[in-house]
């Protein structure tokens, strides 16, 4: 008796699929975009307005789809584009030192993203009902410890987004999208403690430009 073939892939198919799989990072530009349509007020200025703000289902939908969903999306975008290029003959060190970067970045801010979905609706709803102690939990839950972590993933994230969109921009074809790739993710984080209304907007500049990025890749140039 025959033991059964085991299905083999080409190198065409391989490529194929993973080409496919830049389509993940215009969805993760989109998904960026919607969760942050709106800003949550400063619990240190008004912690009567975050507190309202926090325990909202919109929040709680943002944070689980738009971010935490929204960063395992991300991830097989930057996996995906970094094989695709790699394969395609890029040179690989400043690629694959990007890819390794950004989903560090990535995975460390999903600490934060997980705080946020869940820790602060259960402030939120105490101090709301009077509880006292809700606003010094809070305090507590973003201490120095929440905080190296935001710093460490969100340096992460910016260094491997400036090292793989100024690596994709070498690719013939994909420069102007390698470089809005690096620079509106970058701008996209520091706005988010400077000038907020920019994000959506640098959110739209990296779909424009991951959507030529998906595009010119499917078509099995590079």
């Amino acid at each position: 008796m025959h033991a059964p073939a085991t299905p083999t892939f080409s190198a065409t198919t391989v490529h194929t699929m993973l080409s496919r799989g830049v389509w993940a990072l215009p969805v993760y530009a989109v998904l960026l975009g919607l969760s942050t349509l709106t800003q949550q007020p400063d619990y240190a200025t008004d912690f009567e307005a975050y507190a309202a703000y926090v325990t909202t289902n919109t929040f709680l939908v943002s944070h689980l789809v738009a971010s935490i969903a929204g960063a395992a999306v991300g991830i097989v975008g930057v996996v995906s584009l970094a094989a695709v290029l790699i394969g395609s003959g890029a040179r690989s060190g400043r690629i694959l030192i990007g890819a390794v970067l950004s989903i560090a970045g990535n995975v460390a801010n999903t600490a934060l993203f997980g705080v946020a979905a869940f820790a602060q609706p259960a402030i939120g709803r105490a101090y709301r009902a009077g509880e006292e102690y809700a606003v010094a939990l809070n305090a507590d839950v973003y201490g120095p410890e929440l905080i190296a972590t935001a710093v460490t993933g969100l340096a992460l994230f910016i260094a491997g987004a400036v090292l793989l969109g100024t690596a994709t921009a070498r690719v013939d074809g994909l420069r102007a999208s390698g470089i809005t790739y690096a620079a509106s993710l970058t701008i996209f984080v520091v706005a988010n403690f400077t000038i907020p209304i920019l994000q959506p907007v640098m959110a739209a500049a990296l779909t424009i430009a991951t959507l030529a990025m998906a595009r010119r890749l499917n078509q099995g140039g590079s």
